[in-house]
């Protein structure tokens, strides 16, 4: 059900209070210590390989297809039953989870030990972001939820620089288990705060229609709406390949410049977090921005945005697999960290504005589901296997040459992203004949 203009009009006046945006800036805290959480072990996989001797496989295996298989397929069902209890509860019970799983990481004492506790930590994630999309969605009406979504999809950005920062520092003056632990505590306590500060919206109070009185779809009426629809089938296809390159370079970039360009923890700390913080966080935000102001001209605007700050991010990250020094390398690394996260943001606005009220959670956990299980999946194992391939013929650059073939899964993106375009084109021309008859 996609909201029209004169609809997102009758409901722009609506702008958000200090209560709206107190809630965005919680469900964003946690949104950060889910990534947080979620990234730790590949910032810090560089000690962990040194004590716990894993290879670049086994780290690609449990930062991707391990805890993905977990992660998505329980974001189905923690969708469905989100659409009908309080999906607040649910966020502050999912963090708790976490977050207790994040310190049973740090207690590991074998790699069998991690794995397990690594799907901990993807089953209580799961309960993180499908429930807080549609939180938001709730206290941000149309015309301001793209901004919203841009402002809570920082929080991947903020996690992995504040995992880094914080988390090689600990590591750097204790030791990588202090790290998940003191980190995994901090979690524990928001949860609780999360359970006693933020109320659960009215569903769809902020929609042109009144939808109060609609009983909640059904489970596969609602994923047959979602698969069926070339429109959401296509953003979340094209967003998957965009991950496929963003969860392999965030899951290896740390053992990348530490093992092949020579940076120390205390300089990842410092140089790697701020390229994360400030390029990455920027374009995420700025997306949803730009999203705002230019899907009221042309819905095709969602797949315009991501398809053209891809293909400008290629050369600069062929730069940075190439650059001879670290120094260099970061450099080039800025510009796709900025660019790589402008699909963010529209994707998730665009599934909130096309599906109805009592959708919104399933929808967004199938459009996660889609996406992690092709990029959070197999984007890291692939790249640490591929790395592991090349080590018999390029011992000390095998991360190097195996980053190298992103580049043709960038393209893969951008031509998916062109195809979403395209059916964008034909659903607004297809709305605007309906309007004329």
């Amino acid at each position: 059900m996609a909201t029209t203009p004169q609809a997102a009009g009758a409901v722009a006046s609506a702008k958000p209070g200090a209560r709206a945006w107190f809630v965005l800036g919680v469900l964003c805290f946690v949104y950060v210590l889910n990534f947080l959480d979620r990234q730790l072990l590949s910032i810090l996989a560089k000690p962990i390989q040194d004590d716990l001797g894993v290879t670049d496989g086994q780290i690609g295996l449990i930062t991707g297809l391990y805890f993905a298989l977990f992660y998505c397929t329980i974001s189905i069902p923690v969708g469905w039953l989100a659409d009908r209890t309080n999906r607040v509860k649910l966020v502050a019970v999912a963090c708790g989870l976490w977050s207790a799983a994040t310190i049973a990481c740090g207690v590991a004492s074998n790699y069998p030990q991690l794995v397990a506790a690594r799907m901990a930590v993807g089953v209580g994630e799961a309960g993180g972001v499908p429930p807080s999309y549609a939180i938001i969605s709730d206290y941000f009406g149309p015309g301001t939820r793209g901004t919203a979504l841009g402002f809570f999809n920082v929080g991947p950005a903020l996690g992995q620089m504040l995992g880094v920062a914080f988390g090689a520092s600990i590591a750097a003056a204790y030791d990588w288990r202090s790290a998940f632990i003191a980190i995994g505590a901090v979690g524990v306590v928001t949860a609780v705060l999360v359970f006693f500060t933020v109320k659960e919206p009215k569903r769809g109070g902020l929609d042109a229609a009144p939808v109060a009185a609609e009983p909640p779809e059904g489970f596969w009426k609602t994923c047959a709406m979602f698969f069926s629809r070339p429109v959401l089938r296509l953003t979340a296809l094209a967003g998957g390949a965009t991950q496929f390159v963003t969860y392999a370079l965030l899951n290896f970039a740390t053992l990348f410049l530490m093992r092949e360009k020579g940076m120390t923890l205390q300089q990842v700390a410092l140089w790697y977090a701020l390229v994360i913080g400030i390029a990455g966080g920027g374009g995420i935000f700025l997306a949803g921005r730009l999203a705002d102001w230019l899907v009221p001209k042309t819905k095709r605007a969602y797949a315009w945005l991501p398809a053209v700050s891809l293909t400008l991010a290629v050369p600069f990250f062929i730069g940075f697999v190439w650059a001879p020094t670290w120094q260099l390398s970061l450099l080039f690394l800025t510009v796709p960290m900025f660019l790589n996260y402008f699909y963010l943001s529209p994707s998730v606005a665009l599934v909130q504005e096309e599906v109805k009220p009592h959708q919104r959670v399933l929808s967004g956990a199938l459009l996660l589901l889609v996406m992690n299980m092709i990029g959070l999946g197999f984007g890291p194992t692939y790249l640490g296997a591929i790395s592991d391939w090349f080590k018999a013929t390029n011992p000390d650059n095998s991360l190097q040459m195996a980053l190298y073939t992103l580049v043709f899964f960038y393209g893969l993106a951008v031509v998916l992203y062109l195809f979403l375009a395209r059916a964008l084109g034909r659903e607004e021309a297809a709305t605007k004949a309906g309007v004329a008859a």
